[in-house]
C-alpha cells in the first residue's frame, strides 16, 4: 500500500489534501504538528513512502521536521508545502533535504501528480536495491555502487538522498558530457514534473557541499554556462 504522511496544522487544508490523496489510492496518516508527525513516523518504523510537510507549523516547523526525517531516512520522499512565494523558503526546504515543494494554493491534480511522481522514484529506488547488480561505476576518487546505491570518495561513504543518487548515476553514466537542466529534470523528476528547473540547481548546490573539497570552486560538478552541468572525475 502506498503510504503518505500529511503534516498540516490548518484542518481545512489537511482535509482537502487527505481526501484527494485517498481518492488517488494512498493510505494517509495525518498530523497537525511537527512533533506529532515525527511520532507517527517513528511508530510506523520507516514504512511511510512520502511525507508532505507544511512549513509554518506551531512549535517545531516544517524545516526542522524535514531535517529530522531526512537524517533518519535517505529514501523517503519529502515535499514541503508553503503559502509563501519567497525564493529562500523554497530553497531552504530543498537544502534541508526535501525533494520537491508545492506552493499554496494548489490544485488537486497538481498535488497528486507531484506525489505520484515522487512515489514512483522512491519505489524505483527501493526496487533497484533488491536487484542483483554487480556493476560499480568508477570515476577518479569516486565509486558509485548501483547495487547498494552508495557513493564513496577515496573509500569514504557520502550520504545521498535517492534524488541525489539518481543525479549522480546520470552524471557517472555521462562523464564529461554536458547535461542541460532539462535533461537532468526529465531524467530524475520525470517529463511530467510540474515544477521549475531551479530545483536542479538547488540539488547541485547540495551535492557540491557533500562531494567537493571546496564547493565554491568545484572540480567535479562543473557548470556549463547557458546549458547546465557536467561531471568530471
Amino acid at each position: 500500500m502506498k503510504r503518505v504522511l500529511v503534516c498540516e496544522d490548518e484542518a481545512s487544508i489537511r482535509e482537502f489534501v487527505v481526501i484527494n490523496l485517498k481518492r488517488a489510492g494512498y493510505e494517509v496518516l495525518e498530523a497537525e504538528s511537527g512533533e506529532e508527525a515525527l511520532r507517527l513516523y517513528e511508530e510506523e518504523n520507516g514504512s511511510i513512502d512520502v511525507a508532505l510537510l507544511d512549513i509554518m507549523l506551531p512549535g517545531m516547523d516544517g524545516f526542522a521536521v524535514c531535517r529530522e526525517i531526512r537524517q533518519r531516512n535517505d529514501n523517503i520522499g519529502i515535499i514541503i508545502l508553503t503559502a509563501r512565494t519567497q525564493e529562500m523558503e523554497k530553497v531552504g526546504g530543498l537544502m534541508m533535504g526535501a525533494d520537491d515543494y508545492v506552493t499554496k494554493p494548489f490544485s488537486p491534480s497538481e498535488l497528486v501528480a507531484r506525489v505520484d511522481a515522487l512515489y514512483r522514484r522512491v519505489a524505483a529506488a527501493r526496487a533497484n536495491r533488491q536487484v542483483n547488480y554487480i556493476e560499480k561505476i568508477e570515476s577518479g576518487d569516486f565509486v558509485l555502487d548501483l547495487r547498494s546505491r552508495t557513493l564513496k570518495k577515496k573509500g569514504q561513504p557520502i550520504e545521498l538522498t535517492h534524488v541525489e543518487f539518481q543525479i549522480m548515476e546520470y552524471f557517472f553514466s555521462n562523464q564529461g558530457k554536458p547535461l542541460s537542466r532539462t535533461d537532468i529534470l526529465n531524467r530524475v523528476w520525470g517529463e511530467e514534473y510540474y515544477g521549475e528547473e531551479k530545483i536542479v540547481d538547488v540539488n547541485i548546490r547540495r551535492l557540491r557541499m557533500k562531494i567537493e573539497d571546496n564547493p565554491s570552486e568545484p572540480r567535479h560538478i562543473l557548470t556549463v554556462w547557458g546549458l547546465g552541468y557536467k561531471w568530471t572525475g
